[in-house]
């Protein structure tokens, strides 16, 4: 069912310079602050609806201040904000604080930005920073709107992870590619011996790397799994990828499956062709002698004369959220990071890269 955006940003807003900003400058006048409301949350991405206010969901705010003022100005937060801002309390509970707790983060942009994207401040964006970041992470920086940004350090960073690299972009291509070569055989090869169950599971695995496919075209940074196919949709790769993909995972047999999964990769790969990058045909391929379908190597001509940089060398897997999807470790900026650096620490005596 179809649901209205959910009004939130404009009551955020008032909170804000109503209730918040006035308690801080009439203590701090000259404060360096920015505001906004970032982080996690439905409203974040624009996708919240009345369900949304069911848990988790009030007048919360981020609050960014220089690293020296932190404590205090969360201190005088806590001590004089009002109980409620228009009918709305300021402070309620929260699956991670089951006390009612005041819905505002106080914390500098340089610890907003590695609790989410792991990145440091202090340097230049990295490959491997890419490599580590997920679509939810950035989206917590660049989706929601920032209030106030008095020292503007904030607002680069969010135009900084507008969009990767072009390399980087297409090193990501090339590894969601890579995993649909490897596995679309499959489909008919669990069929074909009575794995139905086997066959949907590597369909389904496939159409999740597609609509990855369709992000990486459009320029979008993916949310989470709950959000993931309701933004999907809004994309135009969705314009003729979504309805074969759908078919693909009604089918009841598994040729009717590769057959609709053929045609949603034959529609991107011309949605990949009319955005200016390079595609190989004839895209779909027998499989050997089996009667079974493959993929041609898409995945180099993707990097075929691309500068790589300090990504030559690394396992052709894309970004971390391609090869690993569990939530808990993905939503922990330190983890993905560890991960990445140890693949690149390592790359020297690993081949993953397909031949």
């Amino acid at each position: 069912m179809e649901t209205e955006p959910w009004p939130h940003d404009e009551l955020v807003s008032s909170y804000y310079f109503e209730v918040i900003r006035p308690i801080l400058l009439e203590r701090w006048p000259a404060l360096l602050v920015a505001a906004g409301r970032l982080g996690t949350g439905s409203e974040v991405l624009g996708l919240d609806d009345e369900m949304s206010t069911d848990h988790d969901w009030g007048l919360r705010l981020t609050v960014l201040v220089p690293p020296a003022e932190v404590d205090i100005v969360r201190s005088r937060l806590e001590q004089v904000v009002p109980p409620s801002h228009r009918g709305r309390p300021t402070r309620f509970a929260t699956t991670w604080s089951p006390e009612p707790t005041l819905g505002v983060e106080v914390t500098s942009v340089r610890a907003f930005l590695l609790s989410r994207v792991g990145v440091e401040t202090t340097r230049a964006l990295e490959s491997s920073d890419w490599l580590a970041m997920t679509g939810q992470a950035v989206l917590e920086v660049i989706a929601g709107p920032v209030f106030e940004d008095r020292a503007g350090e904030i607002t680069a960073w969010r135009e900084r992870l507008l969009w990767y690299p072009p390399e980087v972009q297409r090193f990501a291509l090339a590894g969601a590619w890579w995993r649909i070569e490897e596995e679309f055989p499959f489909i008919g090869r669990t069929g074909a011996r009575g794995d139905d169950l086997g066959s949907r599971i590597i369909a389904a695995r496939i159409v999740r790397s597609i609509m990855q496919i369709g992000y990486l075209l459009d320029r979008r940074w993916a949310p989470y799994a709950k959000w993931f196919g309701t933004v999907f949709r809004e994309l135009p790769s969705a314009v003729t990828a979504a309805a074969p993909l759908s078919e693909a995972l009604d089918a009841d047999e598994w040729p009717a499956r590769e057959r609709a999964l053929g045609s949603a990769l034959t529609a991107l790969a011309a949605h990949q062709a009319s955005v200016g990058l390079p595609v190989v045909e004839p895209l779909m391929r027998p499989f050997f002698d089996r009667p079974f379908q493959s993929v041609a190597p898409m995945h180099a001509v993707l990097l075929e004369g691309v500068e790589l940089g300090s990504l030559t060398g690394f396992p052709q897997l894309g970004p971390i959220e391609q090869w690993a999807d569990s939530a808990p470790a993905l939503l922990n900026a330190d983890w993905r990071r560890a991960v990445v650096d140890g693949w690149m620490s390592k790359r020297a005596g690993t081949d993953l890269t397909p031949g």
